[in-house]
């Protein structure tokens, strides 16, 4: 659902490439794209916080397709939102969110590194970040830790593995299930006016739409350029202009 849905329909309908999406349920929206193209779309069940099952997941279609060009991690959870001081809040869940938002990047990353090394047009890795990774947005401590953690593990990585381009998008505030959480859960835990901001553009109608982020997140996937690797990029930037769709 969301952006990574609209990264895979423009993979498939407009890059004609085969699809690999990992996902915890069958959406009635992936069925219907999977209909649409069963040869070139792959959907296997997969919690991404289970390391063994992630592992195995990503190492099975590399060995059954011989080969991988990208990795997109899109994956993420914005809960709990609460306040880093309220000791109501489980530990387990910060545990919880660190393991879905951060450790599942490297475990993908450990998994598909060695394929991406021998891409023929050069690997590329799209980290899907977020505004949070630089502010410190109330309630949302646990994700804003995960994200700056994606972001320096986007940093290190591009480091680590110049054969590989990795880059970090900003996909704004998009009409996903993750601004439905906030509007109803950040209540008390965000400031009122932090709040307020989302249930308004919501209101307002003025929400990224996940196929404006999703569009250039798919091109980078293919066709991003070396010079923007280890780079945070906002998904309306000029650096990526040329995979947007206006």
């Amino acid at each position: 659902r969301g952006i990574g849905l609209a990264v895979t329909r423009f993979l498939l309908e407009e890059y004609k490439v085969r699809v690999i999406a990992l996902s915890r349920s069958r959406t009635p929206e992936i069925e219907e794209l999977y209909k649409k193209h069963e040869g070139s779309l792959h959907i296997a069940a997969c919690d991404i916080a289970d390391e063994q099952s992630l592992t195995s997941t990503i190492s099975s279609y590399i060995e059954q397709l011989g080969s991988i060009d990208a990795l997109v991690l899109n994956a993420g959870s914005i809960e709990p939102i609460a306040r880093i001081a309220d000791p109501t809040v489980p530990l387990a869940s910060w545990r919880s969110s660190l393991e879905v938002n951060v450790l599942s990047l490297v475990v993908a990353l450990r998994a598909a590194a060695p394929a991406l090394r021998k891409s023929v047009g050069g690997g590329r890795v799209v980290f899907v970040s977020s505004g949070a990774a630089i502010k410190g947005t109330p309630g949302w401590g646990a994700y804003n830790a995960a994200k700056a953690g994606m972001n320096s593990i986007c940093r290190t990585f591009a480091e680590e593995e110049p054969s590989i381009v990795s880059v970090a998008i900003r996909p704004g505030v998009v009409d996903t299930e993750m601004q439905r959480v906030i509007r109803e859960k950040g209540v008390g835990h965000m400031t009122e006016k932090g709040h307020q901001q989302f249930v308004q553009l919501q209101a307002e109608g003025k929400l990224v739409m996940p196929e404006q982020p999703g569009h250039v997140i798919a091109g980078l996937a293919l066709e991003a350029p070396k010079e923007l690797s280890g780079q945070f990029v906002s998904w309306d930037a000029d650096e990526v202009r040329d995979f947007r769709k206006d």
